[in-house]
C-alpha cells in the first residue's frame, strides 16, 4: 500500500504545514506540543503520521526527519525558505518515534476527553497511573521536546508519584501487562535524568533489579482506579411540589463548554423542565455530575433559549451527584414554548460548537472499543496498540464488579 499523499505549505505568517486529515471537533483530535511545532493526530480516523504546524522551522529540523523521513525534512525546509508548496508522499510505515509520539498524544487526549460516564458504564481512568505512563512516553519522546516540553515530563513524574507502589506489585503480580516492564523502566530512567530521587523511587530500582517473580503483597486492581463512590441519583428533589408541567426535554452536553470532570459524558446527562406556576414560567435544570466533578466555589450554569431569543443564564449548584438549579422565564401563558438547554463553565467556555452528537458518540463508541481491547491484554494476536495501563486497570474493575 503505497503512503499518504500530503502537501507542504507556507501561511501568511511563515507557518510551515504538512497537510493531515481534515480537522473535527477538539475532542476528537489528539494534539502533541513539541520543539518548534504543534502535532495532530485524529482519534477517531486511522493512526500513522501526524498534521504538523511548524512555527519554527529550524527547531523542528532536530526531529522532522526522525518523524516523517530525510525527504520531508528537506521539503520543509524548502518551503521555509520561499519555494512553493510541495506534494510529496509520506512513508508508508510510522517510524519508532511517529509510533512512540502518537501514543503520547492519545494518552494527553484520554486525560482531557476521555468520556468517564456512570450512565454509559464508561469508567474513568485513574489520573495517576496514566500519569506515570505519560511521563514514561514523554522520557521516551525527547527527541522531539524542547525545555518546557522536557520540564512537563519532570512534572508529570512528580505529581503522579502515587501510583508507583501498586505498579511496582503489579509489576510482581502473575500476570502484568506486557508493556508495564517497559514503562518502570523509563520511569526509572526519567527520575535519574533530571535528579529525582526518594524511597519510592528506590523501591522501584530494587525491584527492577529483581525477577518479576519476586514475593510481593498480592496487588488488587482497584487501587489502580479511582475510588468508585456510592452513586446515588437525588434527580427530582428540586422539582416544585406545585404547578404545571408544560415541557421537559434533555439539553446538550456539549463537552467543550466545561473542564473535564464536572459532567457525566452521557448524552442524556442534561434534563429540564418547565412549569406554570399561575401565570408565571419557570425551569429546572438537573444535570448529573461526574463522580470527580470539583464542589468547592466552582458554579457551573445552563444556557436557556425560548423559542430562538437569546440566553437565558440558570446558576447550577452541586447537590450529592447532580448538579441544579431554577429560574423564572419570561414565556407567554398561550404558548407552548420551544426550550433549548446547554451547560457552561462561565469563564472557561469557548461558545457553542456545531452539533456534534455524532462524534460524541463515537467517542464513547471509541473508549468502550479501547475497554474491551484493555480487558485482554495478554491476546498478542490482537490487532491494536497496547491500552494504556490505566485502561486495563479500569477494564480489570468493571469486570470484577459484575
Amino acid at each position: 500500500m503505497p503512503g499518504r499523499r500530503c502537501a507542504i505549505t507556507r501561511a501568511e505568517d511563515y507557518t510551515v504545514r504538512i497537510a493531515g486529515p481534515s480537522a473535527g471537533p477538539p475532542f476528537t483530535r489528539a494534539v502533541l506540543d513539541v520543539a518548534g511545532a504543534v502535532l495532530t493526530w485524529p482519534v477517531l480516523g486511522p493512526t500513522g503520521l501526524p498534521a504538523a504546524e511548524i512555527h519554527d522551522v529550524g527547531q523542528a529540523q532536530q526531529w522532522l526527519w526522525a518523524l516523517y523521513g530525510e525527504r520531508t525534512a528537506a521539503a520543509v525546509d524548502a518551503v521555509a525558505s520561499g519555494t512553493q508548496a510541495v506534494d510529496l508522499t509520506l512513508p508508508e510505515q510510522p517510524t519508532a518515534l511517529a509510533d512512540t509520539a502518537g501514543r503520547l498524544a492519545l494518552g494527553h487526549w484520554a486525560a482531557r476527553w476521555w468520556p468517564t460516564s456512570h450512565l454509559d458504564g464508561i469508567p474513568a481512568l485513574e489520573p495517576d497511573v496514566l500519569g506515570l505512563e505519560l511521563a514514561a512516553l514523554t522520557h521516551e519522546c525527547q527527541q522531539l521536546l524542547d525545555e518546557s516540553g522536557e520540564l512537563e515530563g519532570a512534572e508529570l513524574l512528580e505529581e503522579h508519584l502515587a501510583a508507583l507502589d501498586p505498579l511496582i506489585r503489579w509489576r510482581q503480580s502473575a500476570a502484568p501487562p506486557r508493556q508495564l516492564d517497559g514503562v518502570l523502566r523509563l520511569i526509572d530512567d526519567a527520575a535519574g535524568s533530571v535528579g529525582l530521587d526518594g524511597e519510592t523511587l528506590r523501591r522501584l530500582r530494587s525491584a527492577l533489579e529483581r525477577n518479576h517473580t519476586s514475593a510481593a503483597a498480592p496487588l488488587d486492581l482497584a487501587e489502580l482506579s479511582p475510588r468508585q463512590q456510592e452513586f446515588t441519583l437525588t434527580a427530582g428533589s428540586l422539582r416544585t411540589a406545585t404547578g404545571r408541567v408544560i415541557a421537559r426535554g434533555s439539553g446538550t452536553n456539549d463537552w467543550c463548554r466545561y473542564p473535564p470532570g464536572f459532567v457525566d459524558a452521557a448524552e442524556d446527562a442534561v434534563s429540564w423542565t418547565a412549569y406554570a406556576l399561575g401565570a408565571g414560567r419557570r425551569i429546572e435544570v438537573e444535570v448529573v455530575a461526574d463522580i470527580a466533578a470539583p464542589v468547592g466555589g466552582v458554579r457551573l450554569a445552563a444556557e436557556v433559549h425560548v423559542d430562538g431569543g437569546p440566553p437565558n443564564r440558570v446558576p447550577l449548584a452541586r447537590r450529592d451527584d447532580v448538579w441544579g438549579g431554577r429560574a423564572d422565564l419570561d414565556i407567554p401563558a398561550s404558548t407552548t414554548p420551544r426550550i433549548e438547554v446547554g451547560i457552561l463553565l462561565p469563564g472557561f467556555d469557548p461558545g457553542p460548537g456545531a452539533d456534534d452528537r455524532a462524534a460524541r458518540e463515537a467517542v464513547r463508541a471509541l473508549a468502550r472499543h479501547r475497554l474491551g481491547v484493555a480487558a485482554a491484554p495478554h491476546d498478542s494476536g490482537a490487532a491494536h496498540p497496547d491500552p494504556f495501563l490505566a485502561e486495563i486497570a479500569a477494564a480489570s474493575a468493571v469486570e470484577e464488579d459484575f
